[in-house]
Formats: C-alpha cells, structure tokens, sequence
C-alpha cells in the first residue's frame, strides 16, 4: 500500500497523550438493558475467549444505533498536550483524507454534499457523544457526534490476537477498519442508520434486530470496497497481496469465526456484524463495482 501522494486530513484529533481520556461532563450511560443488537450470551463468551471484559463489548455494540438510555452530553473539552506527529498518526490522517476525497466526489456526482467526519485517536479510554469510549470496544462509530473513536492499539491485536493480517500488507487491513468506520458515517449521512434504528425498535425478536444490524455492517464493508475502488483508479495504491490482507481481515473478524473460536459452535442467529464469507463477500462487491447502488444489503436476501 503506497500513500505518498494521499491528502492528510485535517480532521484527526490524537488525544493519546491525554492521560486515558479522563474528560470532564457527563457521558451516556449503555446499561445492557438497552442492547438491541447483540446477544448479550454471546458477546459474554467471545469476550471471555478473547480475554476481553464482556460489559465493554455489550456496551461498544449498543454505540452505532444508539441503544441505551442516554443523558444530556457535555462537549469534553480539547487535549492540553500536542499531538503525536508519529507515523501512525500520519498514516490515518492519510487514510481519512483519501476517504475524504473519494467520497466528497462520489456525493457530488450525485448532487449532494458529503460532510467529513472527525476521527479521535485516543489511548486506553475517552469521551464520546455515545458515551465511555473504551480500547476493548475495538473501532467505532458514534452518529451521535458524528466522529469514529479508534485506539490503534486495536490494529496490533488485529494482527497477532485475531490473526487478521500480516507484515505490510497490514496497512491495508488498517485501512480497512477505518474505511469501513467512515462507511457508518455514510451511512448516517444518507438516513439508513436512523432508519434502522426505528426498525430494531419494531423487531418482534432479537434476532430480527440482529438481522438489520448484519446488513448494516456488511453495508459498511462494501462502502470500504467502494472507497478502495475509487482510491486505486485515481492514485493506483495498492500493492499485490493487498486485497488478500483485507479479506484476510473480514474473515478473522467475522461472527462465525469468533463464535467457533470462542466456544466451537456458531449461531448465526446471535450474529451482528456477519459471517466471515458474508464479510469478505461484500467488500468486494464494493470493491469491483465501485458503486452505492451495488451495496443495497437491505434487499431481500442479499447478505
């Protein structure tokens, strides 16, 4: 992967320097009694199996559709510290800019206007819009605020817990994780996330619920194929073993793969993110079509 001409974005906040993320004001409670997209038993025994405190993945799942009750929200306020100007934070101002790039163009040529999110690196824990933050949660999302919270710490249990990639061709499958972040804030740009939303509410099961939230990450998944498409025909930037590593990735991560890790069966009906066939699938629908049209997982039986 080759981001010498990629655009640093201007949209990155670091706080790692920040001591943990201890801000002031009052966050937003996610009490499990407000999880409408997860099973509760199942992200319980994922977290034991990956040595991850199972509270804090009941409560990063309930974050993207805004489970839970929430509370009125203070803006914390800015790090006191300088940002780290290391290569990693280098490299994802570079991804969010070519995010920023491909999609700006894609809105327009459909008479709209895309609106960039802001990207908060942070260390171990901090404030959000959807509440705590925490490093066990993994990347994500917030629509309430508009902005991905990602400790990337994350891209190096990707690697050696999760297995998801390995030497340079990592880069990509970091890129990846935050394409398909941004995908979510397309997402909330174009009304599907609220949509979905009143949807779960309506659910007659949790599994209906957790159905819609398949089809929201797979839709994520193919928007990172989208970027990725757009992003090799303008600057051709990848390099060969590149895609490999991002299927690569989609297949650690998907459900079945850490359900069968963590206690040897799957249940696909538990699943939130999809099966790691299902991952892998759509990203590269994305990736080979290069369009949101070919990213309707919402139709009938697409996952």
């Amino acid at each position: 992967m080759r981001l010498d001409d990629m655009p640093e974005s201007g949209n990155v906040e670091d706080r790692r320097g920040d001591g943990g993320g201890g801000y002031g004001g009052g966050g937003m409670p996610m009490g499990a009694g407000g999880l409408g997209i997860g099973g509760i038993l199942v992200l319980g025994i994922v977290g034991w199996a990956l040595g991850i405190d199972p509270r804090l993945l009941i409560s990063g799942a309930e974050i993207l559709t805004g489970g839970g009750q929430s509370t009125q929200y203070q803006q914390p306020s800015r790090p006191t510290s300088a940002p780290i100007n290391d290569d990693m934070s280098r490299f994802v101002r570079q991804v969010l800019g070519s995010t920023e790039v491909q999609w700006k163009d894609i809105f327009q040529k459909d008479g709209q206007t895309y609106r960039a999110p802001r990207l908060v690196m942070f260390s171990g824990q901090t404030r959000s819009a959807c509440g705590l933050a925490q490093s066990a949660m993994g990347p994500f999302y917030c629509p309430n605020d508009r902005e991905v919270y990602l400790d990337t710490a994350f891209f190096n249990e990707l690697e050696r817990r999760f297995r998801g990639c390995s030497g340079k061709a990592c880069q990509f499958s970091q890129a990846y994780v935050i394409a398909h972040e941004v995908g979510h804030h397309v997402q909330n740009l174009l009304g599907i996330l609220p949509k979905v939303q009143e949807a779960q509410q309506r659910a007659a099961s949790k599994a209906d619920s957790n159905r819609l939230q398949v089809r929201v990450e797979l839709q994520a998944d193919c928007f990172a194929g989208v970027w990725a498409n757009h992003a090799e025909a303008q600057k051709s930037f990848l390099d060969p073993g590149d895609v490999d590593a991002a299927l690569q990735t989609a297949s650690a991560i998907g459900d079945d793969t850490l359900q069968r890790k963590a206690q040897g069966t799957v249940v696909p009906e538990s699943f939130t993110h999809g099966s790691a066939e299902q991952r892998k699938r759509w990203f590269m629908t994305g990736f080979k079509e290069g369009s949101v049209k070919a990213c309707n997982t919402f139709a009938a039986g697409s996952p």
